[in-house]
């Protein structure tokens, strides 16, 4: 290889991780990673919060999560807030005690560049 193709080389993959850059900064709102209880997961005894962690950062804010029964009753919870070390995470405490069943937690988050996600997962309390 002569050093013309490594340049070309070398500049074609300054582009890639450009344009890659890019793509995360604009390509629109946060994923969610993971969440403590876990995402389909089953846990022993009732938690006292929900954590959900995103690949970007959110602010908590302007964002909303709700926690609904498999009866379809809504669990009382705090306003969202990000924790205070890791703006890519958000605290929800719960208002009671959750029972044994199935809840589903919905939220509604906006991300750092300003752009709104949302989505559902399932756990269990057994």
């Amino acid at each position: 290889m002569d050093r013309r193709e490594f340049l070309a080389g070398a500049g074609s993959a300054a582009a890639a991780a450009s344009t890659s850059q890019a793509y995360a900064k604009f390509r629109g709102g946060a994923f969610l990673d993971h969440a403590v209880p876990g995402v389909g997961l089953t846990v022993s005894g009732s938690p006292r919060e929900l954590r959900l962690h995103f690949d970007l950062g959110v602010i908590a804010a302007l964002s909303s999560v709700q926690v609904i029964t498999s009866a379809g009753a809504a669990i009382p919870v705090s306003k969202p807030v990000n924790d205070p070390s890791d703006p890519q995470t958000v605290i929800v405490n719960l208002g009671r005690a959750l029972g044994s069943g199935t809840y589903k937690v919905s939220w509604h988050m906006i991300s750092i560049n300003q752009r709104p996600t949302s989505g559902t997962f399932l756990f269990t309390v057994s």
